[in-house]
């Protein structure tokens, strides 16, 4: 028997309330005028999110383990996950962070914001980070892949993986699909899942709305269970919630 659902999420500001790549640039690093050009230039399609991404990292001068500490103090969770997390648990629905960020980086908050508790629950699909002494640098988990790491193609693998097959249409094998991000890493996965929940006022959001990709807006987790359980228990259908018109539920 297959679960209700799967969730697929971004890490970094999407469960956080910061982004730890964009904390550690714009304060440690190049700094926030610098980073949003590059960021504009991702969604206008003059540079790719890999190449911009890695310079923004490499602008940072502090050891890895400086970051982490630094991280450990500033970055806080999303109000409403912990709730949506026992939520899932107890419905035996998986939650993978799907995230462009450092794995030993999202381990670590994820075990001290959520408890240790969540470490065997939570998969975790990301880049990595190479460590050479003091100097360190990001390890892309696609590496020839524009984005550094292809969402969609880890969405695909872990599909695959835990034997969910497109073509079986039978209610036993036909989880829904839901993906929650905020911004430009999030572009690759946009179109993967039945239902993408964008944070309001985020870069992803100016995505979907110019690619014509259909989503629903969220402001914290709680916004996106109150959603997704209704979509679960039948009580409301995923095209309610699309806040694109030309929407056309998936089915998967």
């Amino acid at each position: 028997m297959a679960p209700p659902a799967i969730v697929f999420t971004d890490w970094d500001g999407t469960v956080t309330l910061q982004d730890s790549n964009d904390y550690l640039t714009d304060n440690l690093g190049m700094g926030y005028p610098k980073r949003k050009i590059l960021n504009d230039d991702i969604l206008d399609g003059k540079i790719n999110f890999r190449d911009a991404f890695k310079d923004m990292l490499d602008s940072v001068p502090n050891s890895f383990p400086e970051c982490v500490e630094i991280l450990l103090k500033n970055i806080k969770l999303d109000p409403g996950f912990k709730k949506f997390y026992q939520y899932c648990k107890s419905k035996d629905i998986p939650i993978i962070v799907v995230s462009s960020g450092m794995k030993p980086i999202i381990y670590t908050l994820l075990e001290s914001l959520v408890g240790s508790e969540s470490l065997p629950d939570i998969e975790i699909m990301s880049n990595d980070v190479r460590i050479d002494g003091d100097n360190w640098e990001i390890f892309f988990k696609d590496p020839d892949s524009p984005f550094g790491h292809d969402k969609a193609k880890s969405i695909k693998e872990y599909l695959k993986a835990h034997g969910y097959d497109d073509n079986d249409d039978s209610e036993n094998n036909t989880p829904k699909l839901f993906y929650c991000g905020d911004g430009v890493s999030d572009l690759s996965a946009a179109k993967e899942t039945n239902l993408l929940f964008a944070k309001h006022g985020k870069d992803l959001i100016k995505y979907c709305i110019r690619e014509n990709i259909p989503y629903t807006e969220f402001n914290d987790f709680e916004d996106i269970l109150n959603k997704m359980t209704a979509i679960i228990d039948g009580s409301s259908t995923i095209e309610k919630f699309t806040e694109n018109p030309t929407f056309e539920a998936t089915t998967k």
